[in-house]
């Protein structure tokens, strides 16, 4: 028995104002790097390139997620988005090393920066952009449970504070006059796109290989099947997977073999309602299995 997933759709216009936000703060902190020379603000703009194509895939993965299932795709297309968080992850390490290089560069051959005031307003004017755009997809990802959203969230919210560091560096600059300092705040703010790009990746490479629930989901489930637990039903062989923004989940159930198909399926549609009241965007598979056939026991191991 299962219960089908309705499709997601509506999700794009999340990724088109993500789309917007990347060019708007691309603009602007190209302009603050042309006016100060800042490489820190440099890395900035670079950051928010990698905005941009990951807003675009996550545009392209959520419109395919969306679909419903069809022949070929009978699970549904929820997976994609997995695709979108692994470019978006790789793309953010790319431009780390390039900020590297870049940082590198700037402390072999130091420059005096220019405009700063100038500079630090317009880069404070494009983080403000950020958050307000960050805050709205990290809403929008727990309400639509969406893996997509919620990298493109984390990625700008990390941009937020990947900015913050650089105004603290150049201000650094502008009073102690140490140039040294730009291309160091901009090594560290390297270091932390490393660490979110990894562990986007990280979290898509396990969406792929159909990781489990997390523990915290696995003991709700728990939790309903013990509910319905007796000396007379038991449940075993319970195998559970994430794929994007839905979950699957399949059990087995034991019951007497005395009992009627009605009785069997009416437990069993109990069962699956209550799970998926506690876990919403839940496809839940359960196989009857009667007590008195040795063979409703070889799968124990899978308990």
């Amino acid at each position: 028995m299962s219960a089908s997933l309705p499709p997601r759709t509506g999700l794009g216009k999340y990724a088109w104002l993500s789309i917007a936000a990347a060019l708007a703060t691309i603009a602007l902190k190209t302009a603050a790097f042309l006016l100060t020379g800042s490489v820190g603000l440099l890395s900035d703009a670079m950051e928010s390139g990698v905005n941009l194509v990951g807003a675009v895939m996550a545009l392209a993965m959520l419109t395919i997620a969306a679909r419903p299932p069809d022949t070929d795709h009978s699970y549904g297309h929820s997976k994609a988005e997995y695709f979108s968080s692994g470019v978006e992850g790789s793309l953010i390490l790319i431009a780390a090393l390039s900020i590297v290089v870049a940082a590198v560069e700037r402390l072999l051959n130091p420059r005096a920066l220019e405009q700063i005031g100038v500079g630090l307003t317009v880069s404070v004017l494009a983080s403000l952009i950020n958050l307000g755009v960050a805050l709205t997809l990290l809403g929008a990802s727990k309400k639509h449970h969406s893996i997509t959203l919620d990298a493109n969230a984390r990625h700008l919210l990390t941009d937020v504070w990947t900015s913050a560091g650089v105004l603290v560096g150049v201000g650094a600059v502008a009073l102690t006059g140490w140039t040294v300092l730009d291309p160091i705040v901009a090594l560290l703010v390297a270091a932390n796109i490393v660490w979110t790009g990894a562990g986007i990746v990280r979290r898509s490479v396990q969406g792929l290989m159909d990781v489990s629930l997390p523990p915290s989901e696995q003991e709700l489930i728990r939790a309903v099947l013990s509910k319905y637990s007796t000396s007379d039903v038991q449940y075993h062989a319970l195998r559970t997977r994430q794929s994007g923004a839905d979950r699957f989940i399949s059990v087995h159930i034991i019951v007497p073999g005395s009992w009627t198909v009605h009785e069997g399926h009416q437990l069993m549609e109990r069962v699956e309602s209550e799970i998926k009241q506690a876990l919403p965007n839940t496809t839940v598979f359960t196989h009857l299995e009667s007590h008195e056939d040795p063979r409703s026991w070889d799968d124990e191991a899978l308990a």
